[in-house]
């Protein structure tokens, strides 16, 4: 028989994750027990079927599901498991809806260290608890070694929507733009740790939950047209996929855009654009400009949204969706690139 591989090795693995862990056995119910439930112990949870009967709520329900393959997987400001409950939960946020529930699909690649999947489970809690959702339902299952870089997780959610769905078809001409703080963080994070780069200070992940500056607008009555998370492609990415859809170009104040100095320097550096880059708690809002400073003023009472500020406005179409006025005041075309500057970031 040739490529059999023992599920089992012999000796000295305790302390890694083994294929026998995928497979259904007592070493599953044993990781299962002691490692993976313990940390996300809820009544959802320990229904204890493979599916989980949730409780009925009065809205229309939100649906979302999103995988992370982040590398490294733990990196300044965060892990994988923080980046998936947030990620989640920030999809739903932007979508109009209160996060309640997510569910866990753990694909761990063989020889990954137990210390670590601790880690991550104990990282996905506290991210659940700070964004107030439950898991609810998941999976685990261990392919070998060299298939996976360590640790994919696959998440769902479900929200309750709360306010009309944002969506960029209703941004007007007129509209102002806005970010909810330093753009970029994130990316240059993940590769400031990934490349092992001796900068100092090194910049730090923004992952947080989205919801507490969602619903403070909403709260507040303010008339939001358009709401998204900047992650993959960063700010120009979320920008042009609005201008495509409303059929208006999308003109930012370079000297308005927030990048804190250490984001900044590494970019210039490495010549990478900040508005290409990927950030992981910060979002882009269009909303009507007569309400842009009672919006300010409630994102910024909002932690998450502390740093939020006007960075340009809505304008009939141009020849390039997206356009920025530099400093000497032309307006230049912001290219969009063909891929990612950045791979495997969320």
């Amino acid at each position: 028989m040739t490529g059999f591989v023992c599920p089992i090795p012999a000796g000295g693995t305790e302390d890694v994750v083994q294929l026998a862990h995928g497979e259904g056995g007592r070493l599953m119910r044993d990781l299962l027990q002691d490692v993976i439930l313990p940390p996300l112990h809820n009544e959802l949870l320990l229904q204890g079927h493979d599916g989980c009967v949730l409780p009925p709520f009065s809205g229309p329900a939100v649906f979302t599901t999103d995988s992370y393959v982040v590398t490294p997987l733990s990196f300044p400001g965060g892990d994988i498991g923080s980046l998936a409950v947030y990620g989640t939960a920030n999809d739903l946020a932007v979508s109009g809806a209160r996060p309640q529930w997510i569910s866990l699909g753990l694909i761990l690649e063989e020889g990954l260290p137990l210390s670590m999947l601790r880690q991550v489970m104990d990282s996905i809690r506290h991210s659940a608890e700070l964004a107030g959702v439950q898991v609810v339902t998941g999976d685990t299952k261990v392919v070998p070694r060299g298939a996976a870089d360590g640790m994919f997780i696959n998440t769902s959610g479900i929200g309750e929507l709360i306010m009309p769905c944002p969506q960029a078809t209703r941004i007007e001409t007129g509209d102002a733009l806005l970010v909810t703080g330093p753009i970029a963080r994130h990316g240059m994070a993940i590769l400031a740790s990934r490349e092992q780069l001796e900068v100092d200070p090194r910049p730090t992940s923004d992952t947080a939950s989205l919801f507490p500056a969602v619903d403070a607008l909403h709260r507040a009555g303010i008339q939001i047209h358009a709401l998204r998370d900047c992650t993959r492609g960063g700010m120009a990415a979320v920008l042009r996929e609005w201008a495509d859809a409303c059929g208006r170009s999308m003109l930012l104040e370079s000297q308005q855009i927030p990048v804190l100095p250490e984001t900044r320097g590494l970019c210039e550096l490495l010549g990478l654009d900040p508005l290409h880059i990927a950030c992981e708690g910060t979002m882009a809002v269009a909303l009507p400009a007569g309400q842009v400073a009672a919006a300010l003023q409630v994102l910024r009472s909002v932690p998450v949204a502390s740093g939020a500020v006007l960075v340009g406005e809505v304008i009939p179409q141009r020849l390039a969706p997206v356009v920025i006025r530099r400093a000497l005041g032309q307006l230049i075309p912001l290219d969009e690139p063909l891929g990612a500057p950045l791979p495997r970031i969320c």
